[in-house]
C-alpha cells in the first residue's frame, strides 16, 4: 500500500519531476470541463475524490482528520524499518539479474517503495527485457501504482506488445491513470460450462506486512511483498464466483507450490461475504468478509506443526469493485472481466525466522501464516498486520487468442471446502484447508 504513496509528494508533482502531461496525454484528448461531464461521470469524479483523501497530505485537503488521518497502513510505514536491508544498487541488480523471478520482482517492488527518483524507468527495463510475463505485468502495475505523466507514457509504451496479456495490462492500468476506469481489448472469450466456478480469476495481491517487533509498540519492521513473493508464502489465489451468488458470495481458492513433499499443491480456501451495491449495471462496489476454522501452526509455517497447533477460527476482509463486459455473457448475465480492491487481515510471523535471513531466506513456501487476535491461546502471537491491493482480469492462458473465463484448475466446492478432483463435491465435508496430519510420516 505504501508504494502508492510514492512519487507524490510536493516535490515529486512539481512539473518538472513528473514530466508533462501533454507528453503523456494523446492530442485528440483535450481536456474537459466539468460541466460538460455527464451525471455518472461527476458521481465517478466526485467518489474517486473521496476515496483519495486519506491518503492526501493534509495540507491539500480540507475537513475532519478522522477521515485523513486514520489509515493504520499509512501510519504504521512513516516509522517502521524496512526488513529487507539491500542498498538500492543491489536491489537494481537483483531486479535485473536474478535467476529466480520472484526476486526480480521482489526487487523491483522494494525498490519502488522506497520512492526513488529513477524507479519508473528501472520498472520500464523490466517490462521491456524480463523473460518472465509475470514479472513484466506486475512491473507494469507497480508503474501505475507511481502513477504520474511518466507512468502514463511508459505504459503506452507497452501497448501493442506482442504478448496480448501485457498489452492489455498496460492498456488497462493507462485507462485507469487517465480516467479512473479500465479498459480492455477486443478478444472473444470462451466458457466452459460443467465447471464449479463460472469464473476463475487469477489474482495479483500485493501487500505491505507490518510486524510488531516488541511489546512497547514502538518498534515496527516492514516487507513490502510483491505479487509473486507474496503468493510463494501465502499461495496464489484465484477469485471464483458464480453469476448467481456473486453479490452475496464469493470463494478464494488459494493454493502454495513447494509446500509438500509429494509435489502436491497446498489448498486453503475462502469463503467470503458480504453486500454489494449494484446501483451501477457495469460494475458492482462491494465488501466481503471470511472467518473460516484453520489449523494455526505456532511454528508460523504452514504444515510445520514442530511448536504445536491450535484449531481457530481465521478473518479476513476484501473490499473493492468488479467491472462487467456485455461481451462476455454467462447463463445471460455480463461476466467480471476485471476486478479491483485492497483487503486487510492479521498474521502471525516466527521472528527467528526472519531476523538476519536474506529475502532468498524469507520468501519461502508457507513462511508466513495468517492468525487472529481474538483466540485466548495464540491471540498474543499475532504480530502482524496485513493489508494491501489486488487486481485480476481474465486471461488468455492457452494462447489460442480467446480469453478464458473458467479454464483455471481451483480446488474448492462453492462452499470453500477441498475438492481435488474438481467434480464440485467436497472431499471431506467441512474442510477448507489440507489437513497436516495426512501428510506426517
Amino acid at each position: 500500500m505504501a508504494i502508492d504513496l510514492c512519487n507524490k509528494s510536493p516535490g515529486a508533482l512539481a512539473q518538472g519531476a513528473q514530466g508533462a502531461w501533454e507528453e503523456a496525454v494523446p492530442a485528440e484528448a483535450a481536456p474537459v470541463n466539468l460541466d460538460a461531464l455527464t451525471a455518472d461521470q461527476r458521481d465517478a469524479l466526485n467518489f474517486s475524490y473521496r476515496t483519495t483523501l486519506p491518503a492526501m497530505d493534509p495540507r491539500f485537503v480540507a475537513g475532519d482528520p478522522a477521515a485523513w488521518a486514520s489509515d493504520f497502513g499509512y501510519a504504521l510505514n512513516k516509522v517502521a524499518v524496512r526488513l529487507d536491508n539491500r542498498t538500492n544498487q543491489e536491489l537494481r541488480d537483483a531486479a535485473l539479474n536474478h535467476p529466480d523471478a520472484a526476486m526480480r520482482e521482489q526487487a523491483l517492488f522494494e525498490y519502488a517503495d522506497r520512492d526513488l527518483p529513477d524507479a519508473i524507468e528501472l520498472l520500464g527495463q523490466a517490462v521491456l527485457h524480463d523473460p518472465n510475463r509475470e514479472v513484466r505485468w506486475d512491473a507494469l502495475w507497480a508503474i501505475e501504482k507511481l502513477g504520474g505523466a511518466h507512468a502514463v507514457a511508459t505504459l503506452s509504451k507497452f501497448a501493442k506488445d506482442t504478448d496480448p496479456e501485457i498489452a492489455e495490462w498496460s492498456h488497462l492500468f493507462r485507462s485507469e491513470l487517465q480516467t479512473g476506469d479500465p479498459a480492455f481489448d477486443g478478444r472473444g472469450g470462451k466458457f466452459t460450462p460443467g465447471r464449479t466456478f463460472d469464473e476463475t480469476i487469477y489474482l495479483l495481491i500485493h501487500c505491505d506486512l507490518y510486524v510488531r517487533l516488541d511489546d512497547s509498540n514502538q518498534h515496527w519492521g516492514k516487507i513490502s511483498l510483491a505479487p509473486q513473493g507474496l503468493a510463494r508464502i501465502y499461495g496464489q489465489a484465484h477469485a471464483c464466483p458464480n453469476v448467481a451468488t456473486r453479490e452475496r458470495q464469493l470463494v478464494i481458492a488459494k493454493t502454495i507450490d513447494g509446500l509438500h513433499a509429494d509435489g502436491s499443491p497446498h489448498c486453503d480456501n475462502y469463503l467470503f461475504r458480504g453486500f454489494t451495491d449494484r446501483t451501477r449495471r457495469d460494475r458492482g462496489n462491494f465488501f466481503f468478509e471470511s472467518l473460516v476454522p484453520r489449523t494455526f501452526f505456532k511454528s508460523g509455517r504452514a504444515d510445520d506443526p514442530s511448536e504445536g497447533t491450535r484449531q481457530a477460527n481465521i478473518g479476513f476482509a476484501r473490499y473493492g469493485t468488479w467491472h462487467l463486459d456485455p461481451k462476455f455473457q454467462i447463463h445471460d448475465e455480463a461476466a467480471i472481466r476485471y476486478v479491483r480492491g485492497r483487503f486487510q487481515g492479521w498474521g502471525h510471523i516466527n521472528l527467528a525466522r526472519v531476523a538476519g535471513r536474506s529475502m532468498e531466506e524469507i520468501l519461502q513456501p508457507g513462511n508466513g501464516v495468517l492468525s487472529t487476535l481474538h483466540d485466548p491461546e495464540i491471540g498474543h502471537m499475532t504480530n502482524a498486520f496485513i493489508l494491501g491491493t489486488f487486481k485480476g482480469k481474465l486471461n488468455d492462458w492457452d494462447g489460442d487468442g480467446v480469453i478464458d473465463m473458467n479454464s483455471r484448475d481451483v480446488y474448492s466446492t462453492v462452499d470453500g471446502e477441498i475438492d481435488m478432483n474438481q467434480d464440485g463435491v467436497a472431499d471431506q465435508p467441512g474442510l477448507t484447508c489440507c489437513d497436516h496430519t495426512s501428510l506426517l510420516p
